[in-house]
């Protein structure tokens, strides 16, 4: 309802232009109706990875992907919907995959089956879960604010070739942070069990597979963007002109991105721990105390200016890893000491 009541302006906002805001309109038109499809299939898919039924969890992005890909041709050239075909090719997929969550978890499978008398709101339930959620969701919501001053400062120093070079940059970075994410999120459930249960060596070792997995995934893909850019950028678009500065602007925007597995990792396993305080405090960290500040100050020092605004997310990237990292190793052992006690001094 809110976006609905101000959808123009967020828009140019988030870099639309003259050119761009009709397309941009025709889509979330459509795509606003149909995010509460994306709400359930997402949000309550947790619940089913977090059961141990991982592979119903993977079929229900899978799902979704493929229906998506399916119609898209079909209602985009095959009907001559253009850009309000793929908008409802992408919420008709999610629909798809609300009904195939829902269903499961209506089903006699899952050991947390959805029952008309538990859904109440429960105060003693409903605050811990939105502490624990605050995290991920202002390094969801971030992103908006993060867009917003990428491409207010490069449609000002460099205009919509920068605006654009920005957009496939940041595409593609939210390819390869789906890697993070999926690691993270699948390690999440074991952690926090284990940590519940006080197998404390067994919250180590995942720890460990989960840092060093996501550390070389990062390193990995840091080193695919430095060396093949091109053909990265090639994927989303063949204009010359702009895929010569894509390709430039990578090079830059890329350069921190061995550091995110760290971040990934460490962050996340703050929030399967508990520790609502210091996963919020890392979760402004990155894109709010960071990177948006150094995307409105480099460009006032250094001459280049659009690569100064460019330079912003390495160096964020690399402050915020570090930061993270040095806080996780620092407290790691002191909360598991903490629970190690807790454990001892329980009543049998």
């Amino acid at each position: 309802m809110v976006f609905q009541l101000c959808k123009e302006p967020m828009l140019y906002l988030f870099g639309a232009t003259e050119n761009t805001i009709g397309y941009s309109m025709d889509y979330l038109n459509i795509y606003l109706y149909g995010s509460i499809f994306v709400e359930l299939a997402l949000g309550l898919n947790f619940f089913i990875t977090s059961q141990g039924f991982s592979t119903v969890g993977m079929a229900s992005v899978i799902i979704g992907a493929v229906v998506n890909i399916v119609l898209d041709p079909i209602l985009i050239f095959g009907l001559n919907m253009g850009v309000k075909g793929a908008a409802l090719a992408t919420i008709t997929a999610q629909a798809v995959s609300a009904v195939w969550v829902v269903r499961f978890l209506c089903g006699r499978r899952t050991k947390l089956r959805i029952q008309r008398r538990l859904l109440r709101l429960d105060a003693k339930v409903l605050a811990p879960v939105l502490a624990l959620g605050l995290s991920p969701f202002i390094m969801q919501s971030t992103e908006s604010l993060v867009n917003i001053a990428f491409n207010s400062s490069l449609k000002t120093y460099g205009g919509d070739p920068a605006v654009g070079a920005m957009t496939i940059c940041s595409s593609i970075m939210q390819v390869f942070s789906l890697l993070f994410q999926g690691l993270s999120q699948g390690a999440q459930p074991i952690v926090g069990y284990n940590y519940g249960a006080g197998q404390l060596d067994r919250v180590k070792r995942t720890f460990r597979l989960l840092f060093f997995s996501s550390l070389c995934f990062s390193c990995a893909a840091c080193a695919a963007l430095e060396l093949f850019p091109g053909l990265f950028v090639s994927l989303f678009n063949d204009k010359p002109e702009l895929v010569e500065i894509a390709v430039w602007a990578l090079h830059i925007y890329a350069a921190g991105m061995f550091m995110l597995g760290v971040q990934f990792s460490c962050q996340q396993t703050f929030v399967a721990l508990g520790q609502t305080r210091v996963s919020l405090f890392l979760a402004l960290l990155r894109k709010v105390i960071l990177l948006i500040p150094l995307i409105l100050l480099l460009p006032r020092f250094l001459s280049d200016q659009v690569f100064a605004v460019f330079l912003a997310e390495p160096v964020a990237d690399i402050l915020a890893a570090t930061t993270t990292g040095a806080i996780f190793f620092w407290r790691l052992p002191r909360i598991l000491e903490k629970r190690r006690l807790e454990l001892e001094h329980r009543p049998i």
